[in-house]
C-alpha cells in the first residue's frame, strides 16, 4: 500500500513539473525579444524585414522631429558606429530626449526604418535632488569594490 502512495506522489509531481515546464518553455520562445545595437540592425538582410526587434542606443542630437497634429515622432538612434532611423506614433516617456539613452521596440521594415511601437527612456543612474543641482554640488562617486566588505 505504501508503494502505491509513493508511486502516485511521484507521478503527480512529475505531471505538475511537466505542466509547469510546458507553460514556461512552450511560450517562452515566442515572447523572447533580444536587444540589438543600431550597427547590428543596419546589417540586417531582407529575411529580417517585418520581424520584431528591440534596439538600444542613444537618440542622435538634433534628429528629433515631432508632428503635434499626428503625434508622429521621427528620430535617429546610434551606438556610435551606425545610425538607424526610427518612427513612432504616440506619446513618448517623459525622460525621452535627444542625447539620452533609449530602447525602442518595433519592426524593421523594407524601407530600412524601425517602426517603433514602444519607447523606453534610459535615465541617469545618478539621481541628485534639484536643490543640490542648482547649487552646483556633485555627488561623491563610490568605488564599487571598496563598498564590498570582506570579513
Amino acid at each position: 500500500m505504501k508503494s502505491n502512495k509513493k508511486t502516485a506522489i511521484i507521478i503527480s509531481i512529475a505531471m505538475i513539473a511537466a505542466a509547469i515546464g510546458y507553460l514556461i518553455f512552450g511560450n517562452f520562445g515566442k515572447n523572447l525579444v533580444y536587444f540589438f545595437t543600431p550597427s547590428e540592425v543596419s546589417a540586417f538582410t531582407q529575411d529580417r524585414y517585418g520581424k520584431k526587434v528591440r534596439v538600444a542606443g542613444l537618440v542622435v542630437k538634433q534628429s528629433l522631429k515631432v508632428d503635434p497634429q499626428t503625434k508622429n515622432i521621427n528620430f535617429e538612434l546610434t551606438d556610435g558606429a551606425a545610425v538607424i532611423p526610427v518612427s513612432f506614433t504616440g506619446v513618448p516617456p517623459d525622460l525621452f530626449k535627444e542625447g539620452q539613452g533609449a530602447v525602442v521596440e518595433g519592426y524593421w521594415e523594407a524601407d530600412r526604418r524601425l517602426h517603433s511601437e514602444m519607447i523606453m527612456a534610459k535615465h541617469s543612474e545618478d539621481y541628485m535632488p534639484p536643490d543640490m543641482k542648482k547649487e552646483g554640488k556633485t555627488l561623491p562617486k563610490k568605488d564599487f569594490f571598496k563598498t564590498l566588505k570582506m570579513d
